[in-house]
């Protein structure tokens, strides 16, 4: 397997990581800068010294502080998406996918790492790599929603997609709201408060509801 020649980040002068872990923990470095300081402020050098190695060692993984952004904002990314997955695969029933859903976005945006930030208070949205990649990631979150909605209400893919991603936009700005002063609010409560509201609406539309007509 192939390893490095630098020093671990917490351990002994001299010890080689194999490479995956390497790159792990370069990212979890990483992490820790661009929350912190953005990406304009955030310095490879930076990044370098919060991960105990030398610059030429987070070179050999990553040619350039945006290709190790958009790594990190892939794996933050590929977090989201898997713990929607989790919940809506976390049982048949839709009300309680919904509530599961969004508690799962409460349970990402306060997230002590902070990979949130990354994806929905970036400061390099101008950059095509990342606004690309943050709308993959939203898509496919709103894609997997759609549909649980869509098998509830018999609502257009159009229509449902459309008010999966109103549920999950309104899921994402109120869990950023509550994190502001989390201690007003158990995380649980303010989740069930949110998915109360969501599946009120969605259950409005009955199983029979007609698809609309342009």
């Amino acid at each position: 397997m192939s390893v490095d020649s630098d020093s671990s980040r917490t351990g002994a002068r001299g010890q080689r990581l194999p490479r995956r872990e390497r790159r792990a923990q370069l990212l979890e470095a990483a992490r820790e800068v661009f929350v912190a300081q953005g990406y304009h402020a955030a310095a490879m050098d930076d990044i370098a010294v919060a991960a105990g190695v030398s610059k030429p060692v987070l070179y050999q993984h990553f040619p350039g502080k945006l290709e190790l952004y958009l790594a990190l904002l892939d794996q933050s990314g590929e977090a989201m998406l898997a713990a929607v997955d989790a919940a809506l695969a976390s049982t048949t029933d839709n009300k309680q996918r919904v509530a599961d859903t969004v508690s799962a976005y409460f349970a990402f945006v306060e997230d002590p790492g902070g990979a949130y930030r990354l994806i929905f208070e970036s400061d390099l949205t101008n950059e095509p790599g990342v606004r690309s990649r943050v709308e993959k990631f939203a898509d496919g979150c709103a894609e997997r929603m759609s549909r649980v909605i869509a098998e509830d209400t018999g609502l257009t893919d159009a229509e449902s997609l459309l008010l999966a991603a109103g549920l999950l936009g309104m899921s994402q700005i109120a869990a950023r709201h509550w994190l502001r002063d989390p201690e007003r609010m158990a995380r649980a409560d303010a989740a069930r408060l949110i998915s109360s509201l969501g599946w009120r609406g969605i259950s409005g539309f009955p199983l029979s509801h007609p698809p609309t007509v342009p």
